[in-house]
Parts: C-alpha cells; structure tokens; sequence
C-alpha cells in the first residue's frame, strides 16, 4: 500500500505552462505587492505619520509650557472621594491656596495625587487668567503619543491593505469561474458526443 504525498509547486503561476491564466499572473503581481506594502509601506507610512505627530505634540508642548506657569500650593482641604484616572495615577479634587505675585492668596479646587493631605505643597499649573489647568505634556508623554500614532497607522495601513487584498481577491475567483465556464461551455460538446 503506497503513501500519497502531496507535492507543492511553488511559484507555478510565475513559470510557462499551458494551464497557467492571466488571472494567476495577475494574482501572483499582486500577493507580491502586497507583501511589500505590508513590509515595506505601511511601517514608512507610520514613521510619517509619528514623525508628524511627534512635531506637532513637542510644539503643543512648548506652546503649553509658555502659555502656563506653576505654582506651589497647600492643600487646605482633604481629598474629596471623587477621584479622575490621569496616566497610572488617582487624582482627587482638593481646595488649594497659593500666592501670587502682587495678587495677594488665592484659593482654587485643583485635582492633586492620591495620598495628599492638608497642609502638604502641591504643584499646582496656571493658564493666563490665573484658572488651574493639567500640566503640559513632558517629553514621556510626547513619546507615548509618537509610538500610539506610529502603531494606528501602521496598523491602518496594514488593514486597508489586507482589506483591499481581499476584495482584490474575491473578484480575481469570481472572474476565473466565469472563465471556467466558458472553457467548460466550448469543451462540454465536444465531450459529450464522445460518450453518445
């Protein structure tokens, strides 16, 4: 009793052969493209796109930072039992006092870290009319935004791609099964007078 083995060819549909159609050449281009865009395009298409991000955050970055300024405050109050998820990190809102320059003490409701208790000195970041704000960006968080925008858009790339691959696909099938039958509708006469 003899084994079947099965034995792959690879690369039929680019060699010369009677059976190979132009619906196989055409499909074979295409598997390669889109080997290259997924290698190739879509990873270049995210580093444009961080690199572009990257500028744009460091520039909001720097326009936050000139546009804002830090003081220190005192927490006059304890952390309130609402709290806001800021990074990994529990922030409460807390009534805090400050002095400004030539303004005299002031007093404002500021989120602050978990654990800060009355009397503890907090940083505290001012917009120009004197409001608190969150503090601008640092170069982790610039980092993070890079490496997000890197990572949607090679990601999108690479699914439009894939997506595009398969409606590719599905019409290179549909286009060879009319071929098949219409190869089948010349030969099929032939053959059934033969078994007549």
């Amino acid at each position: 009793m003899g084994v079947r083995r099965r034995t792959r060819v690879y690369g039929w549909r680019w060699r010369r052969n009677p059976l190979r159609r132009r619906t196989d050449v055409v499909e074979a281009w295409t598997v390669l493209g889109v080997a290259v865009v997924l290698c190739v395009g879509a990873p270049l298409v995210g580093t444009v796109a961080a690199r572009w991000a990257h500028d744009e955050a460091r520039e909001t970055a720097t326009q936050q930072r000139a546009e804002r300024h830090r003081v220190r405050a005192v927490a006059v109050a304890g952390p309130g039992s609402a709290s806001v998820l800021a990074g990994r990190q529990h922030l409460y809102r807390v009534r805090v006092l400050w002095t400004e320059p030539g303004a005299g003490a002031r007093t404002a409701t500021a989120h602050v870290p978990a654990g800060t208790r009355r009397g503890d000195t907090v940083d505290l970041w001012l917009d120009a009319r004197g409001r608190p704000v969150a503090p601008p960006p640092g170069a982790a968080a610039v980092r993070q935004h890079t490496v997000a925008v890197w990572i949607c858009a090679t990601g999108v790339t690479a699914g439009v791609v894939l997506l595009a691959r398969t409606a590719f696909h599905r019409t290179v099938v549909r286009r060879r099964l009319v071929e098949w039958e219409r190869a089948w509708a010349r030969t099929e006469p032939e053959w059934t007078r033969r078994r007549a």
